[in-house]
């Protein structure tokens, strides 16, 4: 969903391939064939698997696997989650000379492989309408007691008038790229790592990264989250979760109190399934490691195919009770027909967003599903936090955006602003009231599970 002027990600988002990827048009062999229609055309590492050997497969046995697909390990990815399940093989990026189907394919019935999976390359699932900065007119705040203009909103509004603006004892996991958390509008709202102590070079709590107070870069594989206007997409959604209100400037989020924590993983060329499932462990393993009340991530990406790996890890956050809000992608496509991933995974702890218009229809761009999107949401004309590059320093401004990533936050705040109301909500209850919430629409009726759109009125 970005970079460059209109940027990288934003053409990607639009269906432009990326030139370092190929697709596979036979998937006749392929061990998994739920992956077969997606995978075909979806961009992934084209000479990297992720393999994951059975528990108990002997390093003999292994390396008589890695030899027939001539294969080599690069990394071995074990994070905290996985042997919290008592895990001890984990999952393997291993760089094959072939094309990556054909390493699937050659390694097919082998009893000794759990799995064995293209690394697709996910991106973000946004456009940009605009190339100004401004504070713009945050439509998707307000409800159908306002003017036209913005009468289809989550009427967010409402819940400020009443008194409700969050919880600093709410954190969100924001999966994408990096967040500016020193944003003029953000900087307030920037959760921190409760057991990590900043600068020392030290892993303050054990869970193998250093100094990872703001969260981790798992693309650049360090403490960084932020790199600079790059970053404008994952700051963009967490200003629609969580920019502060009331402060005079600027937008202001669904939440206006709320702790956003970073899981980069979302670089110049999209993201990998590899540092998709670390950057969820990531979170996964810091709600039970602290026992801080992460109630949910935002997950404003997607590509690629079915993926084993990926599901697990979204499972090991439904089981910590964490949901996970997800794009439903931005083909114009049904998701019922085709399958988009990760909102498509059956995990009872997705809710999968589509976009809506300020007029309450369903965006032109905007993926649907009678039974795979769960809602509608907006997502067209969407203001929030960036930063930008002036005088050759990194500032705060805003922007205009579109797309299902856009629509996503909005869910993702309203699941903040619904647990500041009512601590120790179970994430089944959660996602009950936000689905039993909606208003109906006519554009999403037989177009989402609900028929209609987010409303935060009566939480």
């Amino acid at each position: 969903m970005k970079k460059q002027t209109i940027k990288l990600f934003m053409l990607l988002a639009l269906g432009v391939t990326l030139t370092n990827c190929t697709s596979e048009t036979d998937f006749s062999n392929s061990e998994n064939e739920k992956t077969s229609k997606v995978g075909q055309n979806a961009n992934y590492e084209a000479n990297e698997v992720l393999v994951k050997f059975k528990e108990g497969t002997s390093e003999s046995k292994k390396s008589e696997i890695l030899s027939l697909i001539g294969g080599k390990v690069n990394e071995r990815i074990l994070t905290k989650m996985m042997e919290r399940k008592g895990q001890k093989e984990g999952i393997n990026v291993v760089s094959v000379p072939i094309n990556a189907f054909d390493a699937i394919a050659k390694a097919k019935g082998i009893t000794d492989i759990e799995y064995i999976e293209p690394n697709y390359i996910y991106q973000h699932n946004a456009t940009s309408n605009d190339t100004y900065y401004t504070n713009g007119s945050l439509w998707g705040m307000y409800g159908s007691a306002t003017s036209p203009a913005n009468q289809y909103g989550t009427n967010a509004a409402s819940q400020w008038a009443a008194g409700a603006t969050g919880s600093n004892t709410v954190y969100i996991g924001i999966i994408d790229e990096g967040y500016m958390y020193n944003h003029e509008d953000l900087a307030a709202n920037a959760g921190k790592n409760p057991g990590e102590v900043a600068g020392n070079g030290l892993d303050d709590d054990g869970n193998g990264l250093v100094d990872d107070v703001y969260g981790w870069d798992f693309a650049g594989n360090d403490s960084q989250v932020f790199d600079g206007a790059g970053d404008d997409h994952g700051t963009h959604c967490a200003g629609t979760i969580g920019a502060v209100g009331g402060n005079g400037k600027g937008v202001a989020g669904v939440v206006w109190n709320v702790k956003l924590l970073s899981g980069k993983f979302l670089g110049s060329r999209g993201g990998t399934t590899a540092n998709a499932i670390k950057a969820i462990d990531y979170f996964t393993d810091l709600k039970l490691r602290h026992g801080i009340n992460l109630v949910a991530t935002n997950n404003s990406w997607g590509g690629g195919g079915f993926s084993q790996g990926l599901q697990d890890a979204i499972e090991r956050a439904n089981q910590a009770g964490i949901l996970f809000i997800a794009a439903a992608g931005n083909n114009s496509s049904n998701n019922d027909a085709t399958a988009n991933y990760p909102s498509n995974y059956p995990n009872s702890n997705i809710i999968a967003v589509a976009s809506i218009t300020n007029t309450g229809g369903l965006s032109s761009f905007s993926n649907y599903g009678a039974t795979q999107v769960d809602l509608g949401a907006p997502g067209s004309g969407i203001w929030s936090t960036v930063p930008v590059s002036s005088k050759g320093k990194v500032i705060s401004s805003y922007a205009s955006y579109n797309g299902t990533s856009m629509a996503t936050p909005h869910v993702t705040g309203a699941v903040a602003l619904y647990a500041s109301k009512n601590p120790g909500a179970s994430l089944t209850t959660i996602k009950n009231a936000i689905l039993s919430n909606v208003t109906p629409t006519a554009s999403l009726s037989g177009k989402t599970v609900t028929g209609g759109r987010l409303n935060v009125t009566n939480f």
